[in-house]
């Protein structure tokens, strides 16, 4: 009789058991479905220990961290991004939240250019350089010999001026496209997808990582230098056109 009650009570347990696993998977499925921060503390509230607990905890982090950002985005200033960075010194934007910082910094630094694209400030304070005078023309004495000189003959050649030499094209412009925290290799990971995401705006490039020692460490900077003036302007209009870190580096 006794060997019987002891296995009626097991009985029940093992079947309230499978119920309250049943009702918390059944629960879990629907807070999946819903995915959204309150469905996760919800549950977490309700299973604090259970089965499901550590995916909803993490997934919570995740949806708080994607809102976050997406307000850094929106509001796109230098503040933003570093209050983000703070909130978030490992996540999963962390890298581009940096990238952002850094090219923000690169945007207020001190240019060298003046309004005259490609001119330096030293250049611009010189004045023009004025042609060479002609030289003065004495007229001949009678019966001298410029006066018994013959005259050219029709046809031949006259000496003309050289040209001004032509401006070389600009060349000295860049772009930042990143920098990176974790290494030159993020760097280069980085260029491998942009170029495959913009194969015609990055055709013909080669990138250079370019390492910056600051107060919280190194920054690897990816960078292309060499570029028209131009080229490196629509290259930064196309990326940041899909939400892509641009930014001009001038001579």
């Amino acid at each position: 009789m006794l060997i019987n009650k002891m296995f009626l009570v097991l009985s029940l347990s093992a079947v309230l058991g499978l119920a309250a696993c049943s009702r918390q998977q059944t629960d879990w499925e629907k807070t999946r479905t819903a995915n959204s921060t309150d469905a996760y503390e919800l549950f977490l509230k309700k299973y604090p220990s259970g089965e499901f607990t550590a995916q909803a905890q993490a997934r919570v982090k995740e949806l708080y961290e994607e809102r976050d950002w997406q307000k850094a985005r929106d509001t796109d200033t230098l503040e933003s991004y570093q209050a983000f960075l703070k909130q978030y010194p490992e996540g999963k934007w962390t890298e581009e939240a940096r990238i952002r910082v850094e090219n923000f910094t690169l945007a207020s630094a001190p240019s060298n250019t003046t309004a005259g694209a490609g001119t330096s400030s030293s250049q611009a304070s010189q004045p023009p350089e004025l042609p060479p005078a002609a030289p003065r023309q004495v007229a001949p004495k009678p019966g001298s010999a410029m006066m018994r000189a013959a005259p050219p003959k029709p046809g031949s050649a006259t000496i003309k001026a050289a040209p001004a030499p032509k401006a070389k094209s600009q060349g000295a412009y860049g772009v930042q496209l990143g920098a990176f925290k974790s290494g030159a290799d993020a760097a280069n990971q980085r260029w491998t997808a942009l170029e495959k995401q913009y194969p015609k705006v990055l055709s013909g490039l080669s990138p250079k990582v370019s390492p910056k020692k600051g107060a919280s460490g190194t920054l690897y900077r990816l960078q292309v230098a060499s570029l028209s003036q131009d080229r490196a302007n629509s290259i930064c209009k196309a990326l940041k056109a899909g939400s892509q870190a641009c930014v001009l580096l001038q001579p």
